[in-house]
């Protein structure tokens, strides 16, 4: 039995959504601050309409299985404007950090990658987010660029599927 399940949200899960988002340990690799609840609430309902537009592409709750705890966010991300891509992406409660869940979580993601028809995928990091990095490496990713992403930098990784 898998360790990892990972569940499409729904509208009834945006307290876990906000629990990661409103963290700011977490989203200081990501945006560098905590998202407001008003702002939470707005991307939460963009994410339920990505949810509900594609079988196979979405967020999903990450729960460990073995003690039913949610633990993250994970997401595989169509490329609308290049059907071929999608980017993968996670977000980890600070309490189970080190823990091993993000390279699972990676190959849970790139295993439902492989199961549609996409040429590549993708990952954005912070480039200083050492851990992350390690883990995208280890699956086959490639450092394409380094790139300024709304004021912030970001790093850039492909795999070739």
């Amino acid at each position: 039995m898998k360790r990892l399940n990972l569940i499409k949200f729904i509208e009834d899960d945006f307290d876990d959504y906000f629990s990661l988002v409103s963290n700011e340990k977490v989203m200081a690799q990501i945006t560098e601050y905590a998202i407001p609840f008003e702002e939470a609430q707005l991307n939460f309902q963009k994410l339920l309409i990505r949810n509900n537009k594609y079988d196979h592409y979405g967020s999903y709750k990450i729960y460990d299985s073995s003690k039913n705890e949610f633990i993250g966010l994970g997401h595989l991300t169509l490329d609308e404007d290049n059907n071929e891509v999608a980017e993968i992406g996670y977000m980890i409660k600070p309490e189970y950090w080190g823990k091993g869940y993000g390279g699972e979580i990676a190959k849970l993601l790139i295993e439902k990658a492989k199961k549609v028809e996409l040429k590549s995928i993708k990952a954005i990091i912070d480039p200083d987010n050492i851990a992350s990095r390690k883990i995208l490496i280890n699956e086959g990713f490639v450092s394409e660029m380094i790139v300024e992403i709304d004021g912030l930098p970001g790093e850039i990784l492909m795999k070739k599927l």
